[in-house]
């Protein structure tokens, strides 16, 4: 039976994805099929499933938790009041929706409307972490904020499940604050498990093992994992580990998405309500807008940022999972959440998809909540006297940025939307600014007068792709170069009439064979050149 299961939660997890959709839209409907249709399954087994997937969840974000982003006004002001003030309003049209006396809405009491309106205010991160992976975009200003909002908003849902259980942890609880007295530890056993298998089932054990730790001393085992995978922040590997984890965390909560479809036989009610409520989208969008912008974000990257935050999330239905468990919501309501997730991902998807073109044709009415002064690291760029820009300080951009300031001195600008490179590129005395080749108000303001060269050297093709095709729609009187990885990739750039591409593989494998004839060569008497 598991075998047709995950067949079709196969089938239609491939069929969303190829359409351009999230594939956990095709794991719900999955859900609600077999369901349908009757097909039973191992209720213990999948509950377990769900559970290790929500807690590698958990441990993936303590991994990524950089305390520091979230004491920000712009991040922690804008996930606060975005959180209440949505409660309120979604409240609000619950409550309006009540007196008005439309089936399935009359007997909603205060409880199940909070609770509903509390599930809908999260964001989902899985979401908004592929929309940034394709954009390129998790260490842009937009990336990062998006990120630590999401981040505050998954802490408050850890809060609510660790309370929602409704007793006090035992005395025994305080033993797990000398848990940071085993960081050490931890950190040693990540440096010597090496880089293969053995790294990803440590990464698990722990996820377990914080869980585990928690639950026994009576408090929420979710909380355990996600401060367990705080305790690596800032190792070399903690990255490597959080990547690593990501397919295994996935798969894991197939089951999870698959299960909520089980929860109850899908009706019209159920169809329409989820529909209807995922329109609620637009509202969570506007208000982050708004928000942002009164928090001195620029009207751009404002924007850029509530498109990826414009849809619901797959801890409301963790929330409503809880809530249904505990008797405050009925079961029917966790079909609606699970429905309404699917709708949203469906209407995001081609917003953040077309986000830079909407905000193009709609810039003259979003700029006008902007505020006159905006945030530091939101400003325009000022590249001075440089006459060539590398975009990208990575490996590729500073060893490119070193030969030609060898060559031209204080001509060479580096710049690079990851405040940590374009510090340690400072410190090793390289001129590097912060900046996002990506943002379109850059390349729009950008006065090149005396920039005779721009080097595109980041590591995603897509923001390669982006300021390629931004620099060749301002016009500038440059010479253009990029890098890419692929020959498809190399292709694309060449289109856009990018002057020259380097293909970093190919041409590296060619460099490298250049050099070693060249400086070996005659310690090898016995090869022949042809030709």
């Amino acid at each position: 039976m598991e075998v047709i299961i995950l067949t079709i939660a196969f089938v239609l997890g491939f069929g969303a994805g190829r359409i351009g959709f999230p594939p956990l839209i095709g794991y719900l409907l999955a859900g609600f099929l077999l369901n349908a249709f009757g097909v039973e399954r191992d209720h213990e087994i999948a509950a377990h499933l769900s559970e290790i997937g929500i807690l590698l969840l958990l441990f993936t974000i303590g991994l990524k938790l950089q305390l520091k982003s979230l004491i920000r006004p712009i991040v922690y002001g804008t996930a606060i009041i975005h959180l209440l003030v949505t409660i309120v309003l979604f409240s609000g049209i619950f409550f309006m929706l009540n007196s008005l006396e439309i089936s399935g809405f009359r007997n909603l009491g205060l409880i199940p409307t909070l609770i509903i309106s509390f599930a809908l205010s999260f964001s989902s991160t899985i979401f908004a972490f592929k929309v940034l992976e394709g954009k390129g975009g998790l260490i842009s200003l937009y990336g990062r904020t998006s990120i630590g909002i999401l981040v505050i908003q998954d802490l408050v849902a850890v809060l609510f499940l660790t309370i929602s259980v409704g007793k006090l942890p035992s005395v025994w609880a305080l033993g797990l604050l000398a848990l940071p007295f085993f960081r050490p530890l931890f950190l040693k056993l990540l440096e010597m498990v090496g880089h293969g298998e053995l790294k990803l089932l440590y990464g698990i054990v722990l996820a377990l093992l914080g869980a585990y730790l928690f639950e026994i001393v009576g408090m929420k085992p979710d909380l355990g994992a996600l401060v367990m995978g705080q305790l690596l922040v800032g190792h070399s590997k903690s990255d490597e580990l959080a990547k690593g984890l990501m397919g295994f965390k996935d798969i894991f909560l197939i089951a999870f998405f698959v299960n909520i479809g089980y929860q109850e036989n899908l009706n019209a009610f159920m169809l329409y309500t989820g529909l209807a409520i995922s329109f609620f989208v637009l509202i969570k969008g506007g208000l982050f807008h708004l928000i942002l912008t009164r928090l001195k974000m620029r009207s751009r990257t404002s924007f850029i940022t509530a498109s990826i935050l414009s849809n619901f999330s797959e801890f409301g239905l963790i929330v409503g999972a809880m809530a249904v468990k505990s008797g405050w919501l009925e079961g029917e309501w966790l079909g609606i959440l699970a429905l309404a997730v699917a709708f949203s991902f469906v209407w995001a998807s081609p917003l953040n998809a077309r986000s830079y073109s909407i905000y193009a044709r709609f810039e003259k009415f979003l700029v006008a909540f902007q505020t006159p002064k905006m945030l530091p690291d939101d400003q325009p760029l000022d590249t001075g006297d440089a006459h060539i820009l590398i975009f990208g300080m990575g490996r590729v951009g500073s060893g490119a940025y070193d030969y030609m300031s060898e060559h031209f001195g204080k001509e060479v600008l580096g710049i690079d939307a990851d405040p940590k490179v374009v510090k340690n590129n400072i410190e090793k005395g390289r001129k590097v600014i912060l900046g996002d080749a990506t943002d379109t108000d850059f390349w729009e303001k950008l006065q090149p007068n005396k920039v005779r060269l721009v080097m595109l050297t980041m590591t995603k093709h897509a923001a390669n792709y982006y300021a390629a095709r931004q620099f060749r729609n301002s016009h500038y009187d440059c010479v253009l170069t990029a890098t890419a990885q692929f020959s498809d990739e190399k292709a694309e750039l060449e289109e856009l009439g990018v002057d020259s591409v380097f293909n970093i593989f190919k041409e590296a494998g060619v460099g490298f064979a250049e050099d070693t004839l060249k400086t070996f060569k005659d310690e090898i008497p016995d090869l022949k050149e042809k030709g």
